[in-house]
């Protein structure tokens, strides 16, 4: 498959472009700063954009066969304003422009699936955000509408308390209250959730929490 990621030089992001290319997909990784992004590939193509040039964005989207973005907010507490949002509603606009359905992305269970059941991370996580990184919080919030209120085949895996460990290849995923899913996850078994996704149709419109 032909996949344009997102955030391809952040923790998750790199891996994602790694994964992918072991799996034999052709990836086009879009960054701010191609230094950052050290992988050499020849099925790898480095596209350098920023998320506010519309026309560039929808450039790297054309052709593939889906996208999978693993942007997310920044955590400082004095951070202000909505680049994340707003990079997201450019990406959404240019998959629609291009033609290309397949969306998967990240997000939080401080946000609630329709098929979630009442549980304690729905009182809690969304206080603790709100006080620790409110900026974050609504980044996630409407970086996700964006997502979800638009006609895409999405698939938004939300994680939390990622770690930098090895693989376990162990991933618990479904809904709160549904299913059993901790908290902590490696972030390469994240990655590779995401990956799975392009050929998994279990969570078609869906935001299932994942652990491992």
């Amino acid at each position: 498959m032909k996949i344009t990621v997102f955030g391809a030089t952040g923790g998750i992001g790199r891996l994602v472009v790694a994964q992918s290319l072991d799996a034999g997909h052709r990836v086009t990784a879009v960054v701010r700063n191609p230094a950052k992004l050290t992988l050499a590939h020849p099925a790898l193509t480095v596209v350098t954009a920023e998320l506010t040039d519309s026309d560039a964005v929808t450039e790297a989207v054309g052709g593939a066969d889906a996208v999978i973005s693993a942007l997310g907010p920044s955590l400082k507490r004095s951070d202000t304003g909505s680049p994340v949002t707003d990079g997201t509603k450019t990406i959404v606009a240019a998959i629609q422009t291009a033609g290309v359905s397949r969306f998967i992305g990240l997000a939080t269970p401080s946000l609630a699936d329709p098929r979630d059941k009442a549980h304690w991370k729905h009182k809690v996580l969304p206080v603790m955000a709100r006080l620790a990184f409110p900026n974050a919080l609504a980044e996630l919030e409407n970086m996700t509408a964006a997502v979800t209120g638009s006609d895409l085949d999405y698939t938004i895996a939300r994680i939390s308390a990622p770690k930098d460990k090895p693989a376990t290849g162990r991933i618990r995923s479904g809904f709160l209250g549904h299913d059993r899913i901790g908290s902590a996850m490696s972030r390469a078994d994240i990655a590779a959730f995401l990956i799975t996704q392009l050929t998994d149709s279990r969570y078609h419109r869906a935001m299932p929490a994942i652990s491992n």
